[in-house]
């Protein structure tokens, strides 16, 4: 009895008032979104922000029952949460209900669970168990491809349910492993692709070779600090790429300037290390590896755009990139959620005085963009309190993090922190236009029983190995 009464001494209270706090602004910010005269009570169960109450009151049932389990289970239990959910994600393609084009539901009497969400905290939970493991090294190949492996089964398993971005969120761990000592190389390497994807969206296939072709010439130039080599290698490549788009054209070659250009960079790439080869420069073999790997991606591009995302996800990143305009159609959304968050101005229209909320012109008010009712009904005031409340409790979780003396809770302290960031960051980017809509849901403030039940068990997990962060976690 006394070590339990201790284990509530010990727990970080500060991050449980932020978490209540986050609750119930959310649960009265529902109320404002979807608010009915006829139905004017808060606690009216026939609507959302009554089942809101409901998977409020569960929620704090969950949270407290994670608290009195001991911690050792969480450690020993790990690989088999993930298993289980691994499982569900499975099962629900199977026998799954299909909601906005996704088969990621389970419809169990009223309610419906989605297990994309849960398996967030076992990922989580899988990866701080691998991490901690007796003699890991993160730089041995074995460990990369295990590491690999856990986070890319979910996200194969929720891309498969067209569930994108449920599946992104997975990606999010790479900040984790970075902390725990990942090559800042390989945190470079993902913004380089990811700036290769936009790019390659933005400009013409063509036009982004030439784009990466000048920076691996200037990256070369930086190895090797010889302008004269710099400039020969531009020269082999320009003469290749000249004699290629010519010779196509005048023995008319039914292929397009991007193939010709690309079978330029081969042989030029060929040429180059054969030349690096005899020279011994083996770093430059590491370069022309890099750039041409970029060079396909540029191919690839095209082929996950439209054959991976859906129709309406294509769109929505056209017109976040300005490639598309459509005001009255797929940028719809957006477009009413900025003039809503915007009307808002510095300190809002007043609880219930919304109009842009008030008469539905925003879609999903009540879930993804439950933000822009915060906007709209408490103005920027209201916007910086919310903020300013989740950067608190992520830095609070960081802290946290940070003073454990187990790596299984460290990891998994700084995996929480990074679930919630991505999501915060995402759904309010959605809000404003700063990033596509792909259904990424509040923290603690988006109506639903399963994002809620799932930051839940995210956070009061942590909290329960905070607690106990003075005892021994055997591995």
């Amino acid at each position: 009895m006394a070590r339990r009464n201790n284990i509530w001494a010990n727990l970080d209270w500060i991050s449980i008032i932020l978490y209540l706090v986050l609750i119930f602004m959310g649960w009265v910010n529902i109320y404002a979104a979807v608010y009915n005269e006829e139905h004017s009570s808060i606690l009216d169960m026939t609507q959302r922000y009554g089942k809101q109450l409901i998977w409020i009151v569960a929620a704090l049932v969950i949270g407290s029952t994670l608290i009195l389990v001991d911690s050792k289970f969480y450690v020993f239990s790990a690989y088999g949460f993930y298993a289980i959910t691994i499982l569900l994600l499975i099962a629900v393609l199977l026998f799954g209900t299909q909601v906005k084009g996704s088969t990621s539901w389970f419809q169990v009497g009223g309610i419906a669970i989605q297990p994309a969400e849960f398996v967030k905290f076992t990922t989580a939970l899988a990866l701080a168990k691998y991490l901690s493991s007796y003699n890991f090294k993160m730089h041995r190949f074995k460990s990369l491809v295990i590491i690999g492996a856990i986070l890319a089964l979910p996200v194969m398993l929720i891309f498969m349910q067209n569930d994108t971005g449920s599946a992104l969120v997975i990606g999010v761990f790479i900040l984790v492993l970075f902390r725990e000592g990942l090559s800042g190389f390989v945190l470079f390497l993902v913004f380089i692709v990811a700036l290769i994807f936009i790019l390659t969206l933005v400009l013409s296939p063509l036009h982004t070779i030439f784009t990466l072709t000048a920076g691996a010439l200037l990256f070369h130039y930086i190895m090797q600090q010889r302008l004269s080599e710099t400039i020969k290698a531009l020269a082999i490549y320009a003469t290749f790429s000249a004699l290629f788009l010519f010779g196509g054209h005048i023995f008319e070659l039914e292929l397009s300037d991007v193939k010709l250009v690309l079978a330029a960079t081969i042989l030029s790439c060929a040429i180059f290390a054969i030349y690096s080869l005899r020279k011994g420069v083996h770093n430059l073999l590491i370069v022309i590896g890099l750039y041409l790997g970029l060079v396909f991606l540029t191919f690839s591009v095209d082929y996950v755009v439209n054959n991976v995302l859906q129709p309406h996800q294509q769109s929505r990143i056209n017109e976040l990139l300005g490639i598309e305009s459509d005001p009255l159609g797929v940028g719809y959304n957006v477009n009413q959620s900025k003039i809503a968050i915007g009307s808002g101005g510095f300190s809002g229209k007043g609880f219930l005085n919304g109009t842009q909320t008030k008469f539905d012109f925003v879609p999903e008010q009540s879930t993804d963009f439950i933000f822009c009712t915060v906007g709209e009904e408490w103005g920027f005031i209201g916007t910086t309190t919310v903020i300013g409340l989740f950067l608190f409790l992520l830095l609070r979780l960081l802290y946290l993090a940070e003073r454990q003396r187990s790596t299984f809770s460290r990891v998994y302290g700084y995996s929480v922190a990074c679930i919630i960031f991505f999501h915060l960051s995402i759904n309010i980017g959605m809000t404003i236009g700063l990033a596509p809509v792909i259904g990424i849901p509040l923290p603690f403030f988006s109506y639903g029983g399963s994002s809620l039940w799932s930051f839940t068990i995210l956070l009061f997990i942590f909290l329960r190995l905070d607690a106990s962060r003075a005892e021994k976690l055997s591995h």
